[in-house]
């Protein structure tokens, strides 16, 4: 028995490799689910067999032709390709119709999000190694200035950073790569400062790269991304990692947004602390 495919990409070039072999109905099916892939990520049996002309029976029979034990366990597979290719949001939309129907209940989704979202900010805590949170706040501490880069979906974050910074008095610069300029603005960086990079899945190459060349000059690295594997981690001083909600192959910020006014609120204590005993330390007798 052939084994079971572990990717979508594995999934796609079984199917097409298989299609000539395939019952009439199977290769009818086969069409539908590749020409279908943002769809069959979230509907049900009954709602795919609908569109695609066949029987609920005959999908769990594809899926079991090709070493599935149902079509719940293929399908992970198409959830899975949503979430790392990230289609754009009219395929996502698109999906969230097929799942849920014309007729979508606005109030419903209000309630799907909300819930998700008061679910990861309640593990956050619980997430965050507190050692790993002190360890960026002694860097961003220690920095003469702290500069922030996000690419995409991860700009909302990081120019929030920049913003909390510099309401602490916290001198910050946001790399916003304007004019493609991500390798001249790091180079404004120095060992003296420090650099927030925060990338999420599927990580943006131009953040790989700052951190990269962030890495290679020494310049103090803190890294907020979504898993040990991030390849911005071998890159890092200090790693944060954040688990988003999820919804519909909608990804949030709230989790990223929480953690980063954490730590500008944190570390504006700490400035505020050292202000204070500076005061408080009686200036030297003159001779």
């Amino acid at each position: 028995m052939s084994q079971v495919p572990q990717s979508f990409a594995t999934l796609e070039e079984r199917i097409t490799a298989d299609y000539p072999s395939l019952s009439r109905r199977l290769q009818q099916t086969a069409k539908f689910l590749l020409d279908h892939p943002q769809e069959v990520a979230f509907a049900t049996v009954a709602q795919l067999a609908k569109q695609a002309g066949v029987t609920p029976s005959t999908l769990i029979r594809f899926s079991n032709s090709f070493g599935f034990s149902g079509f719940s366990e293929m399908q992970l597979l198409f959830r899975s390709r949503l979430f790392d290719e990230l289609p754009n949001y009219s395929e996502r939309i698109r999906a969230v119709r097929s799942a849920t129907g014309d007729e979508l209940d606005s109030a419903q989704l209000l309630w799907e999000f909300a819930t998700a979202h008061q679910e990861v900010l309640g593990q956050l805590p619980g997430r965050i190694d507190p050692k790993h949170l002190e360890q960026a706040l002694d860097i961003f501490e220690n920095a003469r200035a702290v500069h922030v880069m996000g690419a995409r979906r991860s700009f909302v974050v990081a120019s929030y950073m920049t913003y909390a910074l510099h309401h602490i008095d916290k001198p910050a610069f946001l790399m916003n790569g304007l004019g493609a300029m991500y390798g001249e603005q790091v180079k404004a960086a120095s060992q003296e400062d420090a650099l927030l990079v925060v990338s999420f899945s599927p990580y943006a190459q131009e953040s790989q790269d700052v951190a990269e060349q962030a890495h290679q000059r020494g310049i103090p690295l803190v890294v907020l991304t979504d898993s040990p594997l991030s390849p911005l981690v071998r890159f890092a001083d200090v790693s944060l990692l954040v688990y988003e909600a999820e919804v519909k192959s909608f990804r949030g910020l709230t989790a990223s947004l929480c953690l980063t006014q954490t730590l500008a609120i944190a570390l504006g204590v700490r400035q505020d602390k050292a202000r204070d005993h500076l005061e408080a330390t009686p200036a030297p007798l003159s001779n």
